[in-house]
């Protein structure tokens, strides 16, 4: 049987032989003996990276294209707090409107995992913040607009508080008191303008003239109706809590009566 394989035994054959188990050979090593770092971006098939090849903590902040993070990049609840590396996520890495309230878990959203302004009002969709997603104690006094009034306390510095008065009585002497809505930290200046008449601290009564002025610290009373014969019109009492009003009159007559509009700016 040798001397029918060394009578068929050619270069050719020889040759063809030797080249078979050298490329076999050299598939081997490809597959089992990969340097250290030889697999680079060209060589990963799209898609090939799933969620389960990535260590906990591994996506951080500089591992994000700009916009990377659009809606189909996350499943529902799938942002939990361990997730993500402390400071990971910032403005430049998420598309607009992509982070909606089913992709985030209850208080999953700490301090450290944002950066700096990385929470921008585009960022977030309509009605993405609610309750379950606040920490305890996250919304605080400094955290809500000048449109919002004060819960308890005194009212806020800037903040104004408007209000009408009306007073009448068949007497010489009429009186009336008003309370503010909220109290003052400290008592305001008063100021009485007669029908028309406006000054610095007190520059009308806005638009429609139903909106009163008053600065820092005033306390601006309008009169609007005003009867020609009234004495005068004073202040009888005021403080951090409200005003009251005293007008006088030469007789006592039914239609002895003023009112008007007031406001209160805390200084």
């Amino acid at each position: 049987m040798i001397a029918a394989v060394r009578n068929r035994l050619t270069y050719s054959n020889a040759i063809a032989t030797m080249a078979l188990f050298i490329a076999l050979g050299g598939v081997a090593v490809a597959a089992t003996q990969l340097p250290r770092n030889s697999v680079g971006t060209k060589q990963l098939k799209r898609g090939a990276v799933t969620s389960a090849k990535l260590a906990k903590k591994s996506v951080i902040n500089g591992k994000l294209g700009p916009s990377a993070v659009g809606p189909g990049n996350i499943g529902n609840g799938a942002v939990t707090t361990e997730k993500l590396a402390a400071g990971a996520v910032i403005a430049s890495t998420i598309k607009n409107s992509v982070i909606t309230t089913n992709k985030l878990n209850n208080e999953a959203v700490t301090t450290p995992k944002l950066g700096k302004e990385a929470v921008a009002t585009a960022k977030l969709d309509n009605e993405a913040v609610t309750s379950a997603k606040l920490g305890k104690g996250s919304v605080t006094a400094a955290k809500l607009s000048d449109e919002v009034g004060p819960l308890l306390g005194t009212l806020k510095s800037g903040q104004t508080l408007r209000g009408v008065f009306d007073m009448g009585a068949e007497s010489k002497a009429v009186r009336g008191a008003t309370s503010f809505q909220f109290p003052l930290l400290n008592a305001p200046t008063t100021n009485i303008l007669k029908v028309g008449q406006t000054s610095t601290p007190c520059p009308g009564l806005g638009g429609g003239e139903t909106t009163p002025q008053a600065a820092p610290g005033q306390l601006c009373i309008y009169t609007t109706v005003e009867p020609g014969d009234l004495s005068s019109l004073s202040i009888d009492i005021v403080n951090r809590l409200g005003f009251g009003l005293a007008a006088f009159y030469p007789a006592a007559d039914e239609g002895n009566e003023v009112s008007g509009l007031w406001a209160v700016t805390a200084p």
